[in-house]
């Protein structure tokens, strides 16, 4: 049998984690690293590996109801080769260091076990209650996998040369930048948008590090059913990302 899909064959690496195409990670599990992933995100696995639901604690319980921000993971364990994927998003791999990432935990496919999450907020330049965003800090030494909507966007911050970026294209940045939120507007009433340029709220990034931003300002489609329409499967629908958008700064 011959057939050009089989030079789409498994890629052979000594790597612990690697791309086995733009839209597919590939994870090595040798017995004693777990790997964290989002549920439901398995599609393919050799070898002996187990899959667990990871537990969540009361305090993470509470600040997923109070923020909707949190990850829903489980732990995979063993020895064999998993493959990861989401819709067919584009997949980055991020190594995580002492300076630290913060992320919309909508963008998270996998990570080390050995990293530590919790969520923080980015507050509001105008101190409004509720106009905050709410965010992902992931600390320790690991890898991450990120989720993109196509082809993302890398901008490097100095001291010299700030970047702003529209709050919900915004996917993840150095944990070390300063960060103000504030609407753009020239009128006294800051909810109001700019005109009808349709741009709202935009984070400011101060400091050394970098931000990366997607071509795109819905959140992944992590829960789309494709029966239930055309908007649903760029979650946008009650069956999208979090319904109606609800997850995005400005809805």
């Amino acid at each position: 049998m011959q057939s050009p899909l089989f030079a789409f064959n498994d890629q052979q690496t000594q790597e612990t984690w690697s791309l086995q195409n733009k839209h597919m990670l590939r994870v090595a599990l040798e017995g004693h690293d777990d790997v964290l992933a989002r549920k439901g995100t398995m599609v393919a696995y050799q070898g002996l590996v187990e899959f667990d639901a990871e537990y969540q604690g009361s305090n993470q319980a509470r600040t997923r109801a109070h923020t909707g921000e949190g990850l829903d993971l489980m732990r995979c364990h063993g020895q064999g080769t998993v493959y990861f994927a989401n819709l067919a998003q584009c997949i980055h791999l991020v190594d995580v260091d002492q300076d630290g990432l913060t992320v919309d935990s909508s963008y998270v496919l996998a990570m080390d076990s050995s990293l530590h999450h919790e969520v923080i907020a980015v507050d509001s330049l105008y101190g409004i209650s509720g106009s905050g965003k709410y965010q992902l800090n992931i600390t320790g030494r690991g890898k991450v996998a990120l989720m993109t909507s196509g082809v993302p966007l890398f901008m490097q911050v100095t001291p010299d040369k700030y970047v702003n970026c529209d709050a919900d294209a915004i996917v993840a940045w150095s944990t070390g930048l300063r960060v103000q939120m504030q609407a753009q507007t020239h009128s006294s009433g800051v909810w109001r948008r700019r005109g009808n340029t349709g741009e709202g709220w935009e984070l400011s990034f101060m400091g050394s590090g970098f931000a990366l931003v997607q071509p795109s300002e819905l959140l992944p489609p992590q829960n789309a059913q494709l029966g239930s329409g055309i908007a649903a499967q760029y979650g946008m629908g009650q069956q999208g990302a979090r319904g109606q958008n609800q997850g995005n700064v400005w809805s």
